[in-house]
């Protein structure tokens, strides 16, 4: 099913304040929070699609992206883990658990392993990966599929990423109970002043370690390398950046993964150049052939097109071959190859050749005809040297 317009989702314009993009977030996620609304998938849903508007739109990067590709341009159009595939509740709780200022249901706060909520207690979350793909103008015209070899962390398989030596070996934080926030009660003018934060022993996760994991030494990650498989899809520009959700370092001790940002870079094609959709060739041809006319075979990014050239053709004229450009990203148009006729003239010529063209320089044939459009540039320069 299509995804909504972020903009629609949260009930903003484009041009809305950053406040009140905040503002409108907050509102649907109070509405629509799991702990509002237990067992409801529709409202778990709509919770999660607020989540994913407002992470793009929250984000002045993200955000110039997507008012200028749409969806395309978060990656959705990708496969494998998905580029912009959605968040999940692990995601939303790790990034915007400070939204509500630790408070309020829970403490807007992680939810675990298969999707249980862990009563406050944080979930770490790993770094975003960031790596260049270089594409040729074959790939962007198609869209591709690519696999790539990253460097990672990823889960501890000795400790099945937990951090304990045999996969148990915790002890419940006596600091906060096992709850992972610790309340603090401050006097002020105005009263008591109440607030929640994560437990300073234990890093809010509710408990400690007390036999580490031999080979990850209590962190539940370690470094190995992943083969990704990236599906780009046609007409992505140099510079742009798509996500891969979820496929970053891993987060430790079982937490949720960072994503995989991946960069545009656009290899450059020996004869073709890419101008927006538009895919443009010079193509050279000789006097003969221009007068004459002929058909000649012009590279395109799939192959090759035949085009006519007619008689009498003149440099600078621009022929089109429709649809064999770029596609949209956004799938609303392709882009057309345009051909710029060349005119080649002989530098050196045979004997035999100058003197055929000689009987030619007095035929008015061969004296220039101005087109419709240079008629009157050549009348003001009559008048000029006249």
């Amino acid at each position: 099913m299509a995804k909504r317009d972020y903009y629609e989702v949260l009930g903003v314009d484009k041009n809305a304040a950053a406040a009140d993009i905040k503002k409108a977030y907050r509102k649907l996620a109070l509405k629509y929070h799991p702990d509002k609304n237990p067992d409801d998938k529709e409202a778990e849903e709509k919770f999660k699609e607020a989540a994913e508007a407002y992470e793009v739109l929250s984000d002045e990067n993200k955000k110039a992206k997507y008012d200028r590709f749409g969806h395309a341009g978060m990656g959705g159009a990708a496969g494998g883990g998905g580029f912009g595939g959605g968040m999940s509740m692990d995601d939303i709780f790790s990034q915007f658990g400070d939204i509500f200022g630790g408070a309020g249901f829970g403490g807007f706060s992680g939810f675990g392993g298969g999707g249980g909520r862990q009563g406050g207690r944080r979930v770490n979350r790993g770094s975003n990966i960031r790596v260049k793909v270089t594409l040729s103008l074959k790939d962007i015209v198609n869209g591709v599929e690519k696999k790539i070899k990253v460097k990672k962390y990823v889960k501890c398989n000795t400790c099945g990423g937990n951090g304990a030596e045999g996969g148990s070996g915790f002890s419940t934080c006596d600091t906060c109970n096992g709850s992972g926030q610790v309340n603090r009660v401050t006097n002020t003018f105005l009263g008591q002043m109440q607030t929640v934060s994560a437990c300073p022993k234990c890093g809010g996760e509710g408990k400690t370690i007390t036999n580490k994991c031999n080979t990850c030494h209590g962190d539940g990650i370690v470094k190995d390398d992943e083969t990704i498989e990236l599906k780009i899809p046609a007409g992505v520009e140099d510079g742009m950046q798509l996500s891969v959700t979820g496929k970053g370092n891993m987060g430790a001790r079982n937490g949720v993964p960072g994503d995989l940002i991946v960069l545009v870079e656009e290899e450059e094609h020996p004869q073709l150049k890419r101008d927006g959709n538009n895919i443009l060739f010079d193509l050279y041809i000789s006097f003969a052939d221009a007068i004459l006319g002929t058909e000649v075979m012009v590279p395109t990014v799939n192959g090759k097109a035949k085009i006519k050239i007619e008689p009498g053709t003149q440099g600078g004229k621009v022929l089109r071959l429709r649809n064999k450009g770029i596609p949209d990203i956004n799938g609303y148009r392709t882009g057309d190859q345009l051909v710029n006729v060349n005119v080649w003239t002989p530098q050196k010529l045979s004997k035999e050749e100058k003197a055929a063209i000689e009987k030619f320089r007095d035929s008015k044939n061969f004296e220039p005809q101005p087109t419709a459009n240079d008629k009157g540039f050549f009348e003001r320069m009559k008048d000029y040297f006249h």
